[in-house]
């Protein structure tokens, strides 16, 4: 395999990684408060440590009654903010770089469900389809979201962040506009067709970049499947996803965070390209992939339980080399594994650690 051009460095506006390797947004759920622990510090310096190109942190909701959807996930209201400036500052004395990724549950139900901190908000009043949680969202009280959203961009280059991505995946709230089956709405924030439904993220891209300048990398996550429906599709043809991604690359987006369950999987019949594949041929846009990279079973299989082993990185190289996507994004291998990166430069396939979920460091 010819790994090393993905140990190239690149460059997004004034930040540069060192190679092409992402940890993935996941989310630890275990920070009483809701506050970063020194635990969670020192799990973003391990991977520092580790090579990681760039960390991007679990969604850290907005400051917004409804916006976090567990007491133990760190989000990122005012009180939170110095533990968030502490881990920056560990991260960066490990070498590392590190992207806040900022979000909102929505229509979302809590995890746990004796925690309800303020009622569910989401475009329709929904959290799935069919599935009421509420009343519409006002303009007023949308005009609101969009205003923390870029808040909160503001904050995190404050606090040190060296990038900020934007959560608009797996059915929370800004995915639940871009959703026919949870936006409902005939006013400027919805309508029939996928670009009449990208008004409110929009919106909120163009807030985050009006706070955090032009020099400062913006991503954002995207997803074809929902927590609420792992089959749902919001783009069933090519001319759909470019409708609905090309304005966000077109407002100047960096990158293009894919999210598959599986990398390897085709987006579209009569060709092998990935959710990344397409959105980089139809738009120019860089775009990262990830999707159970580097084991032989998917995260489904994980959350039952299912020990996954070390799995070949051939066709990973060939979709890159091919040029589908620009970065890649590592979950559970990290989480298995902080030195992952390393052993795969140096060839020390051997020594890669399989991922179970009762691992030491997937605790911490």
């Amino acid at each position: 395999m010819k790994l090393d051009a993905l140990f190239q460095p690149v460059s997004f506006g004034a930040l540069t990684l060192p190679n092409r390797f992402v940890m993935a947004p996941m989310s630890r759920y275990a920070c009483p408060d809701r506050i970063p622990t020194p635990e969670l510090s020192a799990y973003h310096r391990r991977r520092a440590e580790g090579r990681v190109g760039l960390m991007l942190t679990g969604a850290a909701a907005i400051d917004h009654p409804a916006a976090n959807n567990s007491p133990v996930l760190a989000d990122f209201r005012a009180e939170a903010q110095p533990a968030w400036q502490r881990l920056v500052r560990e991260t960066h004395d490990a070498g590392g770089r590190i992207a806040l990724q900022l979000w909102h549950a929505g229509g979302r139900f809590n995890r746990e469900p004796w925690w309800h901190p303020a009622p569910l908000v989401s475009p329709s009043g929904l959290g799935g389809p069919a599935f009421v949680v509420g009343e519409p969202l006002s303009d007023e009280a949308i005009v609101d979201l969009v205003d923390r959203f870029g808040r909160a961009a503001a904050d995190a280059r404050r606090v040190g962040f060296d990038a900020v991505e934007i959560h608009a995946a797996h059915g929370f709230l800004i995915d639940q506009f871009f959703w026919d089956r949870t936006n409902m709405r005939t006013d400027r924030w919805g309508g029939v067709h996928i670009e009449d439904r990208l008004a409110f993220a929009l919106a909120v891209y163009r807030a985050v970049r009006a706070a955090v300048g032009p020099g400062m990398p913006v991503s954002m996550r995207i997803s074809q499947w929902k927590e609420q429906d792992y089959k749902a599709r919001l783009a069933t043809t090519p001319d759909a996803l470019a409708r609905w991604i090309g304005p966000f690359v077109d407002a100047g987006v960096d990158f293009v965070n894919c999210s598959q369950r599986r990398f390897w999987e085709p987006e579209f019949e009569g060709s092998d390209m990935n959710l990344a594949g397409w959105v980089k041929r139809l738009t120019g846009a860089r775009t990262m992939t990830i999707g159970s990279i580097g084991l032989d079973r998917d995260v489904t299989a994980s959350f039952a339980g299912d020990r996954a082993a070390p799995a070949p990185l051939t066709g990973l190289v060939e979709r890159f080399a091919r040029g589908d996507f620009d970065l890649v994004g590592l979950g559970r291998v990290l989480l298995a594994d902080p030195h992952w990166i390393e052993k795969v430069r140096d060839g020390r396939f051997s020594e890669l650690i399989p991922f179970e979920a009762g691992a030491a460091d997937v605790v911490y």
